[in-house]
């Protein structure tokens, strides 16, 4: 990697143990924000898949904040649930999130995540315009 490419941590004890950063800017101004969950300060916020979305998104955007940008430049997300029960309330968070953004989006259900009680994961990508250089 060069060194025009920016890194940022958060310091979830996640990173270190398994060697990753929160969020990754390229040189093009695409950054990549890993997946977040709904762990805040430890513990796991909010109990309903709505509320998990809503938190793991509050996360990502943490990240994109460090870089200087927030939701309005996602261009991509993509959610993984645990549940298919829980598509309409995961995708009602993103509604209320992203509406007026409407970045590309995915919703993908899987076997499970990090700890049994997380039912939602998300990544977000975001975009830094030429205006922003």
């Amino acid at each position: 990697m060069t060194e025009s490419v920016r890194k940022v941590a958060t310091g979830a004890p996640w990173e270190d143990q398994f060697g990753y950063s929160r969020a990754v800017e390229l040189p093009n101004g695409l950054v990549l924000v890993s997946g977040c969950t709904s762990i805040v300060d430890g513990q796991i916020a909010g109990g309903s898949p709505h509320e998990q979305a809503i938190n793991s998104f509050r996360v990502a955007f943490a990240a994109l904040e460090q870089l200087g940008l927030g939701p309005a430049d996602v261009v991509r997300t993509r959610m993984y649930i645990t549940h298919a029960r829980d598509v309409e309330e995961v995708g009602r968070a993103h509604k209320e999130l992203f509406d007026a953004v409407r970045p590309a989006a995915s919703m993908i259900i899987v076997s499970g995540l990090v700890d049994p009680s997380l039912v939602v994961e998300v990544e977000v990508e975001a975009y830094r315009g030429a205006q922003q250089s």
